[in-house]
């Protein structure tokens, strides 16, 4: 495999992707209703169901969710909603009284050919900031602080994220059983 096609409408995750595969990575924006489940492998599977449904082509589609453990376990793969109504400065508001700021990021990517689904994952712990610190990055990335660093995911150039986190593990893991 020399190419693929990566639903997506996030340029940063889908950079991510290109380097991180080493292959021909082309983005398709397709409007698709994600599964209401609290099971991030499920929401992927059934994204790339539907993506291929609609695409009629090999697929790759991605979920990435942020778990905090004081809220037992949400946003998960509900942080797309938390985000657009809350963004950043709003999830650290909610987690000010909070004493455990543990978290874990977990990107999920399936690749479906209309035959077999091909899905792996990558996950880091970390903490959440008391407040966004960073210009790089997307999303959450001012808010998460990986383990073993003290910088969040938007202080570090792309190249020092992209040797830690969750989305490159998740695409090696993605490669390997790929045969990339």
């Amino acid at each position: 495999m020399n190419k693929t096609i990566f639903v997506t409408t996030n340029k940063g995750k889908l950079q991510e992707a290109k380097e991180i595969l080493g292959i021909e990575v082309e983005s398709l924006e397709l409007e698709i209703d994600e599964a209401q489940t609290l099971n991030p492998i499920e929401c992927v599977e059934k994204k790339a169901e539907a993506a291929y449904a609609k695409a009629k082509q090999a697929i790759l589609v991605e979920d990435t969710c942020l778990f905090f453990e004081a809220w037992n376990g949400l946003p998960g793969v509900f942080i797309n909603y938390f985000m657009k109504t809350l963004d950043n400065e709003g999830l650290i508001r909610l987690m000010e009284r909070e004493e455990n700021r543990g978290a874990k990021a977990q990107t999920t990517f399936c690749y479906f050919d209309g035959r077999e689904k091909i899905t792996a994952i990558g996950e880091i712990k970390g903490t959440i900031s008391e407040k966004p610190r960073g210009d790089n990055g997307f999303g959450w990335d001012p808010i998460f602080i990986p383990k073993g660093t003290d910088k969040t995911f938007a202080e570090m150039a792309s190249e020092e994220k992209n040797r830690i986190s969750m989305r490159k593990m998740a695409l090696k893991e993605l490669k390997r059983k790929l045969l990339i």
